[in-house]
């Protein structure tokens, strides 16, 4: 008889429990939903990067082609054609660029990169790529330069050297200017190294040197020896020419210009110090700061311009950079708000040896890029059109919306016309190569990005383009202190108490719902009027008034000695708005700045000053609504973690580190306010026994037990959001971090601090001229602030129509869900009045029907399916003016503008079937946690499907999205992987390692949202959008702009008869016959390596993926060349048809003259 094994079966039972099942959990085989989304739909790749380039260090322009490059500090280069055709490159090396070259109207780039390697990029495709590098061993790369239309490039070492490499094949010439040649033989000092080079506009055989100390050669290329050398005491930074190749000028690093004459190298024809006092005794003027750059451009009918920046007095300290434009007697000093990287000259040629006639400077900035008009008084500057505001103040969240209405956009451009800046030059951008991409992607995109200010911006981020379409400003709501010393004690951060943390936002209805840092929230309204609202004391419900609820989070505290502290304060002190001084509903707990102990005396007091002055509000969204939390006995609040709002029922729910509030916005009072441990319900199986605080006391130090936590082996994966500890955490890195001050963020702090959100007595909502002082007591204890492990906060909320428990019966009913960090699902039902008039009179009653489920990991998203696996949005209310008359409101209000996710209506989504032929009385749950995902079939609660995500990571971010007609869930995980799952069986779908986490930066903006889109912040200036649909990457090719576009150089100048009589006009250059290797030799091989690109792979996959768009223009010009064609032909016909009528008319002019002599004519 065969053994009988119980480990083996246990196994079984362990593997079954823990992988994906083959045959989904409580659903019969006849009953399986046929699933649309397949592995073949998904494919993950970048598209394009918006916002501006993340430290810059170098720039260059194609005057023809009309396209402006920026290389960064890490290797990056971005490209700019007019506004919609931009590019981003990576240098594979990562090293920063230090200088970029175009390769004029030829469709090619050369950077030259820190670690002294030299790169040839092909423009002439969508998506650039190198196509020839080539790496220095021996010296390190500090100049370059390429003359216009030469193939030869100049490259200078920090030795002092110059070597030439032929662009073409990227090899370097056998042809060397050594350094001790060209400077003077008797000279022992080292000349350092070379700054500047450039060939004279009317001599391509002069080349002019430049050398850090000083000394400039003007070096002849075929004799291969210096004509000339100039020698000044200053260091030299830049070299510029005139363009009759007679004069140059070079800038210094004591804030002075000099001029040289060629022929003169024995002292400067001029020397100017822009900015220097002149003293009265004719003295040399005081010393400036370095001028870094100069440019000596001319005109044909008035003075040149000579454009400068950097060299300002010393004396002036703090002021910020300038560039200066010296034009004729005029001398005009712009200030920029950031330093000056490098600036570039506009001009009308692009021959050097020509008038340069300059219209505009590109000055190029550490966090902006600015163009100046140099042809309007007052040097005005143009208008950007590239999305580069995006870091005007640190950004702290995102949000995306793919596929929303189609009249979001237009409304939200119209009020967005009105903040436009004016006295903008009136010329249009000067930077205008490229064609935009002939993509067919046509939904509307709308991306919000929330700022460090308090301030929103509102993107138009359709057809992979980014414009910026509205912004609102949060922190005008409330005052502001004039200097630190009048900063309120009450601001529980040390800087930027308005930055925004959490968005929650309606698309449909157009209500905007904004969590701060400060625990604040605020609640917008869309409106096409203009609204002054005046804070005053009310106690009614006025439109034009701002309202203010303060939530007070009690503080429970057990080891107090006084224990009437905390015992019968007010749990939510709701006033209308804000008086003055919004403390003055506990007048006599204001805190005192002046002792040491005003931590213990603050109590009932915001941590933000609602202002006191009317509010003009302005087309766009405006204030209705501002909730804030409250000191409670010295403690601040806690910040928010989760926001969620919803139009339908007019609610907006908000829960942090200890519990959940939930307020109607429309009767503006607060309808529930409850720990998370009152939540649940007396029988739930996973309610947490309550702990006495003392228990965790150590003698030690305040060290936390180790048995009494959870101190699994599951703690070396867990995500920060699984202990959502009391401490404030810093949540951006921008230049100035977010500093928290509060006592207890140190890890020896033993005062209890579990902050409960006290519960409303009859969990109704309080009428607003209430004032309840009564307090009940929460069934948990307080616990210390270093157990991190028995905190439970709230990571995730949903509103929903969702299938009432079994039990109760009945179809789809009003609820709210909560998803805690220890991984609960708990639910809240909702009773709603009727709409219209009684849903302002009568209260929503909220009962909270405990635990649901429990997964591992912090709750990450919930959401729901109908019984066909078609993905249910929440109800909404569609947009309605809420200024308007007030018949048109109760007319929206009765009824009429709500849209259940039963009933259709806008919203989301897609999936198998149609909902009218479904079942009703069954739909789906779909849970995501840290670690898992688990589907539901409500209203059994039975577990459809379950997929363990990962066991040694954790989500950051997870969403269920609408892609093709079916729904998904997508996941970004810690490690960097971007994970796929089906729906509602959670077979994977995608899993590519794509980004580990470098930044929280990363995990705080990254979004999901439909139609296979998703972005986040690679860098604190710029966003970075992806693709994991393989239709978007297949037409993506379509959708990129072109950079290249063909176009004629322009004509070079003409010489003139007596200059090419006598010699005067340009002189050329045989650079093959001097450079080539018949003429120079070849270079040492140990000197570069040369390494081939993978540019002429990339080319071809371009090419073959642009094919659909060549074909269709090839198909464009043929149809064009045969129309020519045939008019062509009908041309010929009509030419032959008269050569025949001319022959004959000749025939019988002969035949008549034929027998006469020559004097009868």
């Amino acid at each position: 008889m065969k053994k009988f094994n119980i480990r083996k079966v246990l196994d079984g039972l362990t593997a079954v429990s823990s992988a994906t099942p083959t045959q989904p959990l409580g659903v019969r085989e006849n009953d399986l939903i046929h699933e649309t989304l397949q592995s073949e739909h998904f494919q993950l790749c970048k598209t394009v990067r918006h916002g501006f380039p993340f430290q810059p260090s170098a720039m260059a322009l194609d005057p023809v082609q009309k396209l402006l490059a920026i290389g960064t500090q890490s290797g990056a280069l971005r490209i700019f054609g007019r506004p919609g055709v931009e590019c981003h490159c990576q240098h594979e090396s990562g090293a920063a660029v230090i200088q970029l070259q175009f390769l004029i109207n030829e469709g090619a780039l050369v950077s030259a990169l820190a670690d002294d390697s030299v790169h040839l990029w092909n423009l002439r495709q969508k998506r650039p790529a190198v196509l020839h590098s080539l790496k220095f061993n021996r010296e390190r790369i500090t100049f370059c330069h390429l003359p216009f239309q030469s193939k030869w490039l100049y490259v200078g070492t920090e030795r002092g050297n110059i070597h030439i490499v032929n662009v073409e094949t990227f090899t370097l010439s056998g042809y060397t200017i050594m350094w001790n040649k060209a400077i003077e033989l008797s000279s022992k000092a080292h000349p350092g190294p070379v700054v500047h080079i450039s060939d004279n506009p009317m001599d391509e055989g002069k080349l002019i040197i430049g050398f850090e100390s000083g000394i400039v050669v003007l070096w002849d290329l075929k004799c291969k020896k210096a004509d000339y050398r100039y020698t000044y005491d200053e260091a030299i930074h830049s070299v510029s020419w005139h363009h009759e190749g007679k004069q140059f000028i070079c800038s210094h690093s004591d804030g002075s210009l000099t001029i040289w004459n060629i022929k003169n190298p024995t002292r400067p024809q001029q020397t100017i110090t822009p900015h220097g006092k002149q003293p009265k005794d004719g003295k040399k003027p005081e010393p400036c700061k370095p001028i870094l750059k100069v440019e000596y451009k001319t005109t044909r009918l008035g003075e040149p311009f000579i454009i400068l920046s950097g060299g300002l007095s010393y004396d002036t300290v703090g002021r910020r950079a300038c560039l200066t434009v010296m034009h004729g007697k005029s001398t005009a000093v712009l200030e920029m708000d950031y330093p000056i990287v490098d600036f570039l000259t506009l001009c009308e040629t692009p021959y050097a040896n020509d008038f340069q006639e300059p219209y505009a400077v590109v000055v190029l900035l550490e966090k902006d890029l600015v163009v100046i008009d140099l042809a309007q008084n007052g040097y005005p500057i143009f208008e950007n059109p590239y999305p580069l505001t995006l870091h005007e103040s640190p950004v702290t969240c995102c949000e995306y919306c793919a596929d929303c209405p189609v009249d979001l956009i237009p409304a939200l451009y119209s009020v967005g016309l009105r903040q436009k800046r004016q006295g903008y030059s009136k010329k249009e951008w000067p930077i205008s190569g490229g064609n935009w991409g002939q993509g067919t992607q046509s939904y509307p995109e709308i991306v919000i990005t929330g700022h460090a200010d308090g301030s929103l911006k509102f993107w138009d981020a359709s057809a992979i383009m980014l414009q910026v379409l509205y912004k609102l400003k949060t922190a005008k709501v409330f005052e502001r202190s004039r200097s630190k010393d009048d900063k309120p004690s009450t601001e529980i951060v040390d800087e930027d108490p308005f930055a925004i943390q959490q968005l929650a936002w309606c698309p449909e209805s157009r209500v905007l719902c904004v969590a701060g840092v400060s625990a604040h929230i605020l609640i917008y309204r869309f409106s096409r009027q203009e609204v002054i609202t005046e804070v005053i004391q009310v106690q009614e419900v006025i439109t034009e008034v701002i309202q203010l609820l303060e939530v007070r989070m009690q503080c429970e505290l057990n080891d107090l000695d006084s224990p009437e502290v905390g015992g019968d304060q007010t749990q939510v002190t709701h006033t209308s708005s804000s008086s003055p001084s919004p403390q003055a509903t506990a007048p006599q707990t204001r805190p005192s700045t002046s002792s040491n102990n005003s931590d213990h005396t603050r109590d009932n007091v915001p941590c933000l000053k609602v202002r006191s002055s009317s509010l003009k509000q302005s087309p766009g969204y405006q204030v209705e609504l501002v909730v804030q939390l409250v000191w409670v006995s010295g403690e601040p609040p806690q910040q928010i973690s989760s926001l969620a709002i919803n139009s339908a029922y007019g609610l907006v729910v908000f829960g942090n580190s200890t519990g959940v509030g939930v307020v109607d916005y429309l009767q503006k009072t607060v309808l529930l306010n409850l720990s998370t441990t009152e939540l649940y319900t007396t029988n739930d199986p996973y309610q947490r026994q309550p702990r006495s605080p003392r228990k965790s006391r150590q003698p030690s130090g305040g060290l936390c037990d180790i048995n009494e936590g959870t101190a699994t082996s599951d703690d070396r994966c867990k995500s920060p959001t699984s202990v959502l500890s009391s401490n404030h955490q810093q949540f951006y890195n921008g230049a100035g971090k977010a500093k928290m001050s509060r006592k207890l963020s140190l890890p020896t702090e033993l005062k209890p601090d579990l902050v409960l959100l006290s519960v409303c007595p009859t969990r109704a909502n309080v009428p607003l001229d209430h004032r309840d002082n009564s307090f009940s007591r929460s069934r948990s204890s307080s616990v210390t602030s270093i157990d991190r492990e028995g905190r439970e906060g709230i990571t995730a909320l949903c509103f929903c129509e969702t299938m009432a428990r079994r039990a109760e019966g009945g179809g789809p009913q009003s609820a709210m869900w909560v998803g805690t960090s220890l991984g609960t699902v708990l639910t809240i039902t909702l009773s709603l009045p009727p709409a219209g008039e009684q849903r302002l009179l009568q209260p929503i009653i909220a009962s909270p029907s405990g635990a649901l489920v429990r997964m591992k990991g912090g709750i990450l998203r919930m959401a729901f399916l109908d019984a066909a696996g078609v993905f249910q949005c929440p109800p909404y209310e569609q947009w309605y003016e809420p200024n308007a008359a007030e018949e048109e409101r109760t007319r929206r209000r009765r009824g009429g503008g709500l849209v259940s996710p039963c009933g259709g209506g806008g919203g989301g989504g897609g999936g198998g079937g149609s909902g009218g032929e479904v079942e009703r009385d069954s739909q789906f749950a779909v849970l995501c946690s840290e670690k898992q995902a688990k589907v539901l079939s409500l209203p059994s609660q039975t577990c459809v499907s379950k997929h363990n995500i990962t066991e040694t990571s954790f989500l950051l971010r997870a969403d269920v999205v609408v892609l093709n007609s079916g729904a998904c869930v997508t996941c970004f995980c810690a490690n960097g992987h971007i994970m796929t799952l089906s729906l509602p069986y959670l077979r994977p779908l995608l899993d590519v390692n794509y980004l580990p986490l470098t930044d929280m930066r990363i995990a705080r903006t990254f979004c999901f949202s439909n139609l296979g889109q998703a972005l986040y912040l690679s860098s604190p200036t710029e966003i970075q959008r992806l693709t994991y649909s393989q239709e978007v990457c297949e037409n993506l090719q379509e959708m990129l702009g072109e950079l290249f576009t063909p176009v004629e150089t322009p004509e070079a100048p003409n010489r003139g008869f007596f200059k090419g009589l006598f010699g005067g006009g340009a002189q050329s250059l045989d650079r093959e016959e001097l450079f080539g290797e018949t003429g120079a030799g070849k270079a040492p091989r140990s000197m570069a390596q040369h390494i081939p690109g993978p540019g002429g792979i990339e080319g071809m996959k371009g090419a073959a993926s642009g094919i659909v768009g060549d074909l269709a223009r090839t198909r464009m010009a043929l149809d064009e060349r045969g129309q020519k064609l045939s008019e062509v032909e009908e041309k010929t016909a009509a030419m032959m048809a008269s050569a025949d009528s001319f022959s004959k008319h000749a025939h019988e002019m002969m035949l008549k003259c034929k027998d006469k002599k020559w004097y009868q004519f």
